[in-house]
């Protein structure tokens, strides 16, 4: 990607537009087949301790699924929703309560003064920015000196059933020894490090689980809902619709012979700060305050 910041912002809000109708269909795969059952996120919201007057910006909102949750945690607080994407941060307005704000956002260039608020929100974000300096910096300076970030992504190893089914399509289409690239720049094994540049202390929540799929059809439209990172990984000879093709016949003998596709998934939370939450009794032990 171009180093141009111009260049930078139209691809990004290209991306991120194109990725609501794929969103949408990972949240109706997650909600469907996932095992546990758990609303990711309450578990996201529910790592931190609340105190019902925080003011929250959710740099990540989405279609707004963090709204409800937040708004019955901090009810004396404010909610500050944003989103790159102008058709998500459209569906946030609409189902958004009168007291939240929803904004587009560019998390590069936020429009807050410094030590604005007290919880910053970045579910499935930071992985996926070309560059992380400008936005921790910026995530940082709106954050009060004992303010949380709380940055949910995935684990490098997670859905590896996926991840052998990939490469096995690619070898029976010819490319037996083609490479992968294995998790991003920022995933719940890199996060803390990557964090800890910024902030005086970081630390890691995982939440395992797994897909079951009774079916052919759900597991081809969450791979599809996958394209933008899947595809570009591919051979260069090589179609996504023959990538699909090979997919669709492997899983389908799997689950005519198991009867279903389970497909294990990792993901998680990392919560950073310079002086609050988990880590504010040891921080002020290690200041000399009382």
């Amino acid at each position: 990607m171009t180093s141009d910041p111009h260049t930078n912002r139209k691809t990004l809000i290209a991306q991120a537009n194109a990725s609501a109708e794929h969103l949408a269909v990972r949240y109706r795969t997650d909600e469907q087949y996932s095992r546990p059952a758990v609303n990711f996120q309450d578990w996201v919201l529910d790592v931190v301790d609340w105190s019902g007057d925080e003011w929250v910006l959710d740099i990540s909102t989405g279609p707004g699924r963090y709204s409800e949750g937040v708004a019955a945690r901090a009810p004396r607080g404010r909610y500050v929703a944003g989103d790159l994407s102008f058709d998500l941060a459209h569906q946030a307005h609409t189902g958004a309560a009168a007291s939240t704000t929803v904004l587009n956002l560019d998390v590069q260039h936020l429009p807050f003064a410094d030590a604005t608020f007290d919880v910053v929100l970045a579910t499935h974000l930071l992985g996926q920015l070309p560059t992380l300096h400008e936005p921790l910096l910026e995530i940082r300076r709106v954050l009060r000196p004992d303010g949380l970030l709380i940055a949910g992504t995935n684990s490098e190893g997670t859905l590896p059933e996926l991840d052998t089914l990939t490469r096995r399509a690619c070898a029976l289409l010819g490319y037996p020894r083609h490479a992968f690239q294995t998790g991003g720049a920022f995933s719940l094994e890199r996060g803390p490090s990557l964090l800890g540049r910024y902030f005086r202390a970081v630390a890691r929540y995982d939440l395992p689980g797994a897909f079951h799929f009774p079916e052919v059809d759900p597991v081809l439209d969450y791979i599809n809902s996958t394209r933008p990172l899947r595809e570009q990984q591919l051979p260069d000879d090589v179609t996504w619709e023959e990538f699909m093709s090979m997919m669709e016949k492997q899983i389908t003998r799997l689950i005519r012979h198991f009867g279903e596709l389970k497909v294990n998934k990792l993901v998680g939370v990392i919560v950073a700060t310079n002086g609050g939450g988990f880590a504010r009794e040891y921080l002020s032990r290690l200041d000399g305050h009382n």
